[in-house]
């Protein structure tokens, strides 16, 4: 069975985009993939074009042969936009071996480790009573996970200003109160978006009794590996990083040196489930779990499934469409198929490949218009993260 085609879908969901990847072969069958490279998608969409030459009429079933092929086949290997076009396509590979040999995806990848996928819940809120409203909400219908991800900028008359000491001030406080309203027995994890530096990051901690938060997301940016080295010995609570990570050499100093201790592996942006795989192999070694990153929409979900089921060492899948807050990325007229919530979690399931499908005519149907993300600036003008 030979690569016929792979075509690309940038298309806009709710109020974001994704791009969704089709590689069709000589005999019928075909699969889905996603990028996860969220508003670059024509870049994606770029660097395909230059791997359709390279992979079509190539055997479909030598996934290992092609991951190679496509991050080794230049001479500037790696990189964020290569590797969120190679997620994709080696997702769609899997989804297709899969469907051709009558098996879910994670049979391939070693057979399945637990019936169902637990999640937790991503709160983004922009104000306290959204932060204790959308809590409360999740944790009455059954979850026991929050991820919260403050917006509280954007409850201003300048919502594109980002102050840090302004927000740690007004976070430290609402999460004392949330602790002591939601008790002890709710695992609580805050996602600051790489929005502050090291000692802003610690002050933003030492503001806080020990208990209130059980995990730290992405306080800082990724880049130095040496950077969070330096803030490990400042924060007492576990971090979670690794969602903006494009390899296995990229997770490698954040892994060996104990720098994370949950990997927030984004399997539409590392490199597909060849990678991951590897990553997950790592991981394991230094008995850090993997917390999945899955922003976008069912095809992410339905690949990070597949992992988290074939994989010893797993903790919690991310969730954004959530009994508070419904994003609107899993609309069912784009994807008809898609993996169903069952509570809190996700169950295994017993469909060949990945078992979800996309509607290509209705994406057809609407053009698309690239998304960027905010830019927020601090009060003196300067540019900072969003």
């Amino acid at each position: 069975m030979k690569i016929k085609d792979i075509k690309t879908f940038p298309i806009n969901v709710a109020n974001g985009s994704q791009l969704v990847v089709k590689v069709e072969t000589d005999n019928g069958i075909y699969g889905w993939g996603a990028s996860g490279l969220s508003g670059r998608e024509l870049a994606v969409v770029g660097a395909i074009e230059h791997y359709k030459k390279l992979l079509v009429g190539a055997d479909v079933f030598k996934i290992g042969a092609h991951w190679q092929a496509m991050y080794r086949g230049q001479y500037f290997e790696g990189g964020r936009v290569l590797s969120a076009a190679i997620s994709a396509i080696d997702i769609a590979l899997y989804d297709i071996k899969g469907k051709a040999l009558g098996v879910p995806v994670y049979e391939l990848l070693g057979g399945r480790q637990r019936d169902y996928v637990d999640c937790f819940a991503s709160v983004r809120f922009t104000d306290k009573e959204e932060l204790f409203q959308f809590c409360k909400t999740c944790v009455a219908e059954g979850w026991k996970v929050l991820r919260l991800a403050p917006a509280e900028f954007e409850s201003k008359p300048d919502r594109d200003t980002f102050e840090p000491l302004e927000s740690i001030t007004l976070l430290s406080g609402w999460l004392i109160e949330l602790r002591k309203e939601l008790g002890p027995s709710v695992i609580i994890g805050l996602d600051y978006h790489t929005r502050l530096s090291p000692p802003e990051t610690s002050y933003f901690m030492n503001r806080m009794p020990k208990g209130t938060l059980d995990f730290l997301e992405e306080p800082i940016r990724d880049e130095s590996p040496v950077a969070y080295e330096s803030l490990r010995t400042l924060v007492d609570v576990p971090f979670a990083i690794g969602e903006e990570f494009s390899s296995k050499w990229q997770f490698q100093p954040f892994l060996e040196r104990n720098l994370t201790q949950y990997a927030r592996i984004d399997v539409c942006n590392v490199g597909g489930l060849t990678e991951s795989m590897k990553v997950a192999a790592m991981a394991e070694t230094h008995y850090i779990d993997l917390m999945p990153h899955n922003p976008l929409g069912p095809i992410c979900t339905a690949a990070t499934i597949h992992l988290a089921a074939a994989v010893p060492n797993f903790g919690w899948m991310e969730e954004i469409n959530t009994p508070a807050q419904q994003m609107g990325t899993n609309d069912t007229q784009f994807y008809p198929v898609q993996p169903r919530l069952e509570g809190a979690r996700y169950p295994v399931p017993d469909t060949p490949g990945l078992g979800v499908d996309f509607d290509e005519s209705h994406a057809l149907q609407h053009k698309f218009e690239p998304i960027e993300i905010p830019r927020l600036k601090r009060g003196d003008g300067s540019l900072t993260n969003w």
